[in-house]
């Protein structure tokens, strides 16, 4: 099954979905694009972005979804370090980086005339015959990582066996089913950036699998409840953020909709607070499902709704198949309830490699598992609980404090829509909090918002520090990066953890 398409209330059938992949595919293969080559995504939510999706499954190319809010010299990065042949972007994006990038690389513009440099895109795949080449394994995503500690690396999956080929999906879709809850026939919804990696790996299985696959150009949480209604929806892909900003509607906008069809919300990325998930609850019923899940690894655990209340901040336990255990600096193994690194292994998906960085990869590694510097424990049960980035952890006076907790309790803030805390130095005790919070609120003053804290954590975990800011800087897969915002602090000091 294909899905049929309704990007922005704007219907397309399944049967052009298809004929405008194969011959995006086509054309690629004529423009020199083989087997294994990458090609660039520089575009806002556009049905362009699903036409590259099916593309690269019929040509065998990866496609390297690009943030369009970086700078013209981040993209120029992403372009030249995936080895990108070709790059497809919206008209003002690409005008903006054409200039810094190679001779060599062909360009494609979505809503727009053609140029000497540039094919308009409508334009040049109309007049595109369907690929013809040889029967490839299809190939996906090749997401970037947030690039914690530098230069963010380029995720590359193996490619499947065409022999393998029919057992794999199988896997996989075992695995998209308890994660993503996308199943052959359901009915999809995702007002997420398919720039970032979690709604672009649902948005390509729901385009091969539901029924209806409806996309928007951007995040409004009314509409988002207007479209369940409309068409029915079953599943819906949403972030922390999202649930917050759903939370503040009123009662009355909230029940002015029949959100009866819902049986399945997913949500992976970046952990929820208990809080805000036990109102989503609250609200929807069990149908909040949270996942453990990364560019390298896949999805590696699930959180069923009906265990959340018992299990409070817990990412579930491991999905299908996947291993995960938690293992000390030195690699023994933690106790229960001990926090380490976490490791993990998801035999669904192929095995990766960091393009043009075999080290990095290496040193991950330990006795088949990886880990990404994701620290957490496991219950006695076997349910992870994932504490923080070790790069996040913040030592002061000697005590471990991991901000995700300080996040989760900033979160149930009234005027509070999203934040992040991290460790600047101090010279009596090492490290101390700051907090940035975003809110739409220009008079919440930090005072208030640290007397409000007081009753919510222990003391030592108050950020003596609140600024406030209208957007918080994001990474390419849709996570705040925390390291532009503590760079600024920290500047050419060497980081104690």
């Amino acid at each position: 099954m294909t899905a049929h398409l309704i990007f922005d209330d704007r219907p397309t059938d399944a049967d052009t979905l298809l004929s405008r992949g194969a011959a995006l595919a086509g054309g690629l293969r004529r423009m020199g694009v083989q087997e294994g080559d990458v090609i660039g995504v520089l575009l806002r939510n556009a049905p362009a972005y699903i036409d590259v999706m099916h593309a690269c499954r019929i040509a065998g190319c990866y496609f390297c979804p690009i943030n369009w809010h970086f700078t013209p010299a981040e993209v120029e990065f992403l372009v030249r370090d995936s080895g990108a042949k070709v790059l497809i972007g919206h008209r003002d994006l690409v005008d903006a980086v054409e200039p810094l990038l190679p001779a060599h690389v062909q360009l494609l513009r979505v809503d727009a005339e053609g140029t000497d440099r540039a094919d308009g895109y409508a334009n040049w795949l109309a007049l595109q015959t369907p690929y013809d080449g040889p029967l490839v394994s299809p190939r996906g995503h090749m997401a970037y990582t947030s690039g914690t500690t530098g230069r963010p690396k380029g995720v590359v999956r193996q490619a499947v066996p065409l022999d393998q080929l029919d057992a794999h999906l199988q896997k996989a879709r075992a695995v998209v089913a308890a994660t993503f809850g996308i199943v052959p026939g359901c009915r999809a919804l995702v007002p997420a950036p398919l720039y970032h990696s979690a709604p672009s790996l649902f948005a390509q299985q729901a385009a091969q699998m539901a029924e209806l696959l409806v996309v928007n150009a951007r995040f409004d949480a009314l509409r988002v409840l207007e479209q369940i209604e409309r068409y029915r929806i079953d599943t819906v892909y949403l972030v922390p953020i999202m649930y917050v900003r759903l939370l503040k509607l009123t009662d009355e906008e909230r029940s002015r909709y029949d959100l009866s069809s819902l049986r399945f919300v997913a949500s992976t990325g970046a952990p929820c607070a208990p809080e805000i998930k036990r109102r989503m609850i609250d609200w929807l019923g069990p149908v909040i499902y949270e996942t453990y899940a990364s560019s390298e690894t896949g999805m590696i655990t699930v959180m069923d709704p009906r265990d959340a209340a018992a299990r409070p901040g817990s990412a579930g336990r491991p999905v299908c198949d996947a291993r995960v255990r938690i293992l000390r600096e030195d690699g023994t193994p933690c106790d229960t309830g001990e926090i380490g690194l976490i490791y993990s292994h998801q035999p669904a998906y192929p095995d990766f490699t960091y393009r043009g960085n075999d080290e990095a990869r290496r040193k991950a590694e330990r006795d088949g598992l990886v880990t990404l510097g994701d620290m957490g424990y496991l219950d006695a049960d076997g349910y992870l609980y994932v504490c923080d980035r070790a790069s996040d952890m913040v030592i002061s006076g000697g005590v471990n404090i991991y901000p995700a907790e300080i996040e989760h309790a900033l979160l149930r803030h009234p005027d509070v829509v999203d934040c992040a805390v991290f460790g600047v130095p101090d010279d009596e005790y090492g490290e101390r909090l700051v907090a940035v919070v975003q809110t739409e609120r220009e008079d919440l003053q930090a005072e208030a918002v640290i007397e409000w804290l007081r009753g919510q954590i222990a003391g030592f975990k108050i950020p003596r520090q609140i600024e406030f800011t209208t957007a918080l800087p994001r990474d390419d897969n849709g996570k705040i990066a925390k390291r532009r915002l503590r760079d600024a602090w920290w500047g050419d000091r060497q980081r104690r953890v």
